[in-house]
């Protein structure tokens, strides 16, 4: 997507509800918190029956979702939910699929404890190494790209090939970019997940997830999913997640912006082991990134010398909050050992916000030097 696509789309984004609005009417989506609907007599195709069914707030978000996905879009109550959605709904006893060894935790946990005990044969590659082995014999091949916390990358359009040749179903998870920094349907994925909880609600205030796929039967599984599990997000949730999707490019811009001149000046920094981040021209990404992303995003991975100087950076930085998750307004970090991930005691994933550039720089630069 080049960036007057990329320009033109938010334009549309925040003026699509227009056309449908009626003189009076609420420009901003309202909030509706109901189980039932008024349905006397027979109203089976009634457009509205039951809260677990659907809800306009619902309708609402989706339809923002689903213009800057190119897709019908689904939403979930968070990432882990939409993940899951599409993990049970493809997946078979006796099937094979294949996950990151490098991505979230919790995609592998759950593979492991809920889908390998019904007789899915879970197994994992790195992301770097994707492409090594094919995909014959697999039922859902699910990818991460980038990688959290890692920053590897893999080629989406080579990994949608190959799995489209081998019968697979093919799954990207676009947490850490976003529709507005990659694409993953127009590269050939067949679904994309994303934890909107991140990036796209932007404000750390609400947990969300969405799907979105432009295969009519995926769809219709997925969305069977949600109406028989149970898996619904509430209207006021999807209501903040509404109203952060209509600043996701301003903050984003600058997010991105923030980043890159961050990684560079990490790259160059004395106390700093090592950085990732596919912006970076010596990064071992960089090449497939620059092919498939419209931007580099707003995550760093950096390791310093030890665990030590790592719990002090991120607790000494006046402007890093310590927190887990990413993609919000506020610059965070997290040392991603404490969760299992297989990274250096000196790791940490440092998630860049909208502070105004140089205060954070010199914040983490100070910070950085006075580590022994």
């Amino acid at each position: 997507m080049s960036k007057n696509d990329r320009d033109t789309l938010i334009a549309q984004l925040l003026h699509h509800r227009d056309a449908s609005l009626q003189p009076g009417d609420s420009v901003v989506p309202s909030i509706l918190p109901t189980a039932v609907f008024h349905l006397p007599g027979n109203q089976a195709n009634a457009p509205y029956q039951y809260g677990r069914f659907h809800n306009p707030t619902w309708e609402a978000l989706e339809a923002a979702l689903g213009l800057i996905e190119g897709a019908e879009t689904i939403i979930f109550p968070s990432g882990m939910a939409a993940i899951a959605s599409v993990l049970f709904t493809c997946s078979r006893a006796g099937g094979r699929i294949l996950i990151p060894a490098d991505g979230y935790y919790a995609t592998r946990a759950l593979s492991e404890q809920f889908l390998k005990p019904l007789g899915v044969t879970v197994e994992t590659r790195p992301t770097a190494k994707f492409l090594d082995g094919g995909f014959e014999g697999y039922r859902v091949v699910l990818a991460e790209t980038p990688s959290n916390p890692g920053l590897d990358v893999c080629d989406i359009a080579a990994v949608a090939r190959g799995a489209k040749a081998a019968g697979a179903v093919f799954a990207v998870d676009n947490t850490t970019m976003t529709a507005l920094g990659q694409q993953p349907l127009a590269h050939g994925a067949d679904l994309v997940v994303c934890a909107d909880t991140k990036g796209v609600n932007g404000h750390s205030d609400t947990l969300m997830g969405h799907v979105a796929t432009r295969d009519g039967a995926l769809m219709a599984r997925i969305k069977d999913w949600r109406k028989f599990s149970g898996a619904i997000p509430g209207p006021f949730e999807a209501w903040l997640v509404f109203r952060g999707l209509e600043t996701l490019e301003v903050r984003l811009s600058r997010m991105w912006a923030s980043a890159a001149a961050i990684a560079e000046r990490l790259a160059e920094h004395k106390k700093v082991v090592a950085v990732r981040y596919p912006g970076l021209a010596s990064d071992p990404a960089h090449a497939i990134a620059k092919r498939q992303m419209t931007s580099f995003g707003s995550m760093i991975s950096l390791t310093l010398k030890d665990g030590a100087s790592a719990e002090r950076f991120i607790q000494d930085c006046p402007y890093i909050q310590p927190s887990t998750s990413f993609g919000g307004v506020r610059t965070c970090a997290e040392r991603r050992i404490r969760w299992g991930d297989a990274v250096a005691e000196g790791f940490v994933r440092l998630s860049i916000g909208i502070e105004p550039l140089e205060p954070l720089w010199d914040a983490i630069d100070s910070t950085l030097r006075d580590i022994a």
